[in-house]
């Protein structure tokens, strides 16, 4: 009936410059790739862009008992459909119909044909979880819907769960689930799909907003007391599930940044970042101890240590080519190390290799990278360190803790950002 393929978008009927792009998903603990390296609808970023056809659906016949029409709707292929399970006896059946005004696209763990954007477990350090762990994963095989208008001001909106092969979403007995008001039907996921929204969009001045949960129906919720409970939060009917500019959504997995197109006009590209990269190395910042040049390697070699990586003491800033002080071990081994004492200050704490922060959609603005995260070592722009320093991810299915987005490491509760102190070359 509809195709879900991401291949299908149009061209912009005012524009030859391309589709048009209503936003993109960043996967958070990426810098700049999936790990394993990004392929086909598994990677670290994925654009949502009109497609030449409108596949989008909007809810349509309410079947309150299992009629032989709502056996049908179910059984259909081709007609979309949410059942929710009330009682062996008793399930609700909606019926969904076409939508012309919007595009829908999906989102999970599942490699089926209706997920467009397939995301996996990413663990602190910047991993995703072997194929081998993908069994233990908690991210939904088919987690949440987003639906986008497909004219001005190209609004998106957030939904949970996704229709599967068939076509449907089933909620079952243990799934908890409500009869509204108005008589509709509505109901959260097992783990459930969490969004925070910032406030005054994201920049250098935005301020973290309240985590929610979104439903099955796109109503807005405050949290339960752990991911699964059984019993709802409350509603909050004066926020809603659009999605802005560094809205944030959870999987319980996975998180992810969305990011608008006209965010993203403003942010800095891959290639303002090896400007900023190749002016930092221009200073030939020196090491104290072997005054030896440093240089950052290039965002393609963003992983791998090299012999002029800059390292840093992370209590106080100064920076330092990699020195074997008082015997120490070799870099990899020292990458491990927890605590080292600067030669310059004293100062003790950790001793790591710097990182720059390849992807782009994680700064808030375009200014030198002069701050590393701590303890991960990141480096990005004062105000970006500023910023996810204050935005308390969910972790587990109860707690939440600062990350640093390139790698999802938790920060230090002490200091989770410092300033960096290069020495220039002496004259």
């Amino acid at each position: 009936m509809f195709s879900l393929g991401q291949e299908n978008i149009s061209t912009s009927p005012a524009s030859t410059k391309g589709p048009v792009k209503y936003g993109e998903l960043i996967v958070l603990g990426c810098n700049g790739s999936l790990p394993s390296g990004d392929k086909g609808r598994r990677k670290s970023r994925f654009a949502l862009c009109r497609r030449n056809k409108a596949n989008g659906v909007k809810p349509s016949t309410v079947h309150m008992s299992c009629t032989p029409q709502a056996a049908k709707a179910i059984s259909n292929k081709e007609q979309h459909s949410i059942s929710y399970t009330l009682s062996r006896a008793q399930t609700v059946v909606v019926e969904y119909t076409h939508d012309s005004n919007t595009d829908m696209f999906q989102i999970g763990r599942s490699t089926e044909g209706p997920i467009d954007f397939v995301v996996t477990d990413i663990v602190p350090g910047g991993q995703n979880q072997a194929d081998s762990q993908a069994l233990q994963s908690t991210i939904s095989r088919f987690a949440c819907r987003i639906i986008c208008q497909r004219n001005p001001p190209y609004s998106a909106r957030i939904y949970a769960a996704g229709f599967d092969t068939s076509r449907n979403i089933f909620l079952g007995e243990k799934a908890a689930k409500w009869r509204m008001q108005d008589g509709q039907m509505d109901a959260l996921t097992t783990n459930g799909v969490l969004v925070m929204h910032p406030r005054q969009g994201f920049c250098q001045d935005s301020k973290p907003g309240q985590w929610r949960e979104i439903s099955v129906c796109g109503n807005v919720f405050t949290l339960r007391e752990t991911r699964s409970a059984q019993q709802r939060g409350t509603m909050v009917e004066s926020e809603s599930n659009e999605l802005v500019d560094g809205s944030l959504i959870d999987l319980c997995g996975a998180t992810l940044l969305w990011r608008t197109a006209e965010g993203l006009a403003l942010t800095p590209t891959v290639k303002h970042l090896e400007a900023l990269r190749q002016e930092l190395n221009a200073g030939r910042p020196q090491c104290p101890v072997g005054f030896n040049t440093l240089a950052f390697p290039s965002l393609r070699r963003k992983d791998v240590l090299d012999k002029k990586q800059p390292w840093a003491y992370l209590r106080c800033g100064h920076v330092h080519g990699y020195h074997a002080w008082g015997g120490r071990r070799d870099p990899e081994v020292e990458a491990e190390c927890q605590e080292r004492e600067c030669p310059m200050c004293r100062a003790r704490g950790p001793y790591v290799p710097l990182w720059l922060g390849c992807e782009p959609g994680f700064y808030v603005d375009a200014e030198s990278p002069t701050h590393a995260f701590v303890p991960c070592g990141h480096v990005c722009s004062e105000k970006t360190t500023s910023y996810w320093s204050q935005i308390l991810l969910p972790h587990g299915t109860h707690a939440f803790h600062a990350a640093c987005p390139f790698c999802i490491q938790p920060l230090s509760g002490e200091s989770s950002c410092i300033k960096l102190i290069f020495q220039s070359p002496l004259d």
